[in-house]
């Protein structure tokens, strides 16, 4: 008995035992599958996160930039405002219509879920406004040029209207001839004149002159200034005679010894018209000027020598 035991431990141990190691590798490799799927799925989650944080920031940057050209749309609209009558009647009579882009623009842009759609119609409107913007505009610069050129031709016809008017005035202006300056002595009291040359027996200068025909010039008194030099180059003048001052045609102030008023008839000459200048003082020998001036201009002179 004891044999046959023996027998049967030495059958028992000569029999190889079951190895485990390949379910120790199956199962190692389960978990090195699952580490490596779990990796790449981490992975992939972490390029989607990326992608979608991609498109998020693309998606404020548009919503801004739209934001942007919009409130600058705005600002062109409202520049547009006062500028022009007309234009300012075409926008309230599209105030309505305006008003329906604008909303929907603002209701776009303000959606804190705004979609990649929602973004491409809030362009299109901002490009339908600036279109319509941009024909206001167009409007306005059209309107400004016709107004310029309005301007001028209403400013070449006030300056061809004041030249015709100035060359009126002007061909009005009278104009003198046969001018003559004697010297006068007085004798028998005043009652007798005699002209001389001789300086120490004048009593007065008398100026006698001719108004040619005009045929512009309105019938009536004209207002003429005469102004007489001695040899000097000294005007004759005294308050208590007449003198005075007149403003001639290039605007300058301009002192007369005398004036004269003569009554003229439009179309005819006026002829031996005379007008006296009479001092205390004696009259110094020489040569004695003088000039006549109708409305500023000078339209005639001569000279006397006395000796």
């Amino acid at each position: 008995m004891e044999g046959t035991n023996q027998n049967q431990e030495l059958t028992n141990n000569s029999k190889p035992r079951r190895s485990n190691t390949w379910i120790y590798l199956v199962i190692i490799a389960l978990l090195l599958g699952t580490n490596v799927y779990l990796y790449l799925q981490k992975n992939k989650s972490t390029e989607q996160l990326g992608v979608s944080q991609v498109m998020l920031q693309q998606a404020d940057t548009s919503l801004n930039q739209l934001q942007t050209e919009y409130n600058a749309s705005l600002a062109r609209l409202d520049e547009l405002t006062g500028k022009n009558a007309m234009l300012d009647q075409q926008l309230k009579d599209k105030d309505s219509e305006l008003g329906k882009t604008k909303a929907r623009i603002k209701e776009l842009l303000t959606k804190s879920n705004a979609t990649k759609a929602d973004l491409a119609e809030a362009r299109t409107l901002i490009n339908s406004l600036n279109t319509t913007i941009t024909g206001y505009e167009e409007q306005i610069a059209t309107l400004k040029k016709e107004n310029t050129d309005l301007t001028g031709q209403r400013d070449s016809v006030v300056k061809t209207n004041n030249d015709l008017s100035q060359k009126v005035d002007l061909a009005k202006v009278l104009h003198a001839s046969n001018i003559r300056l004697k010297g006068i002595n007085l004798t028998h009291s005043g009652k007798k004149e005699k002209e001389t040359e001789k300086a120490r027996r004048v009593d007065l200068l008398r100026i006698t002159f001719d108004i040619d025909e005009n045929r512009i010039a309105e019938s009536g008194p004209k207002e003429l200034q005469i102004c007489i030099t001695n040899p000097a180059n000294e005007l004759l003048s005294n308050a208590a005679f007449g003198s005075g001052s007149f403003t001639t045609a290039d605007g300058a102030s301009k002192y007369y010894s005398i004036s004269k008023t003569v009554n003229l008839t439009t179309g005819q000459s006026v002829t031996d018209i005379s007008a006296d200048w009479q001092q205390s003082a004696e009259y110094a020998k020489g040569n004695y000027s003088v000039e006549i001036y109708h409305k500023g201009y000078l339209i005639g002179k001569g000279t006397v020598s006395l000796r």
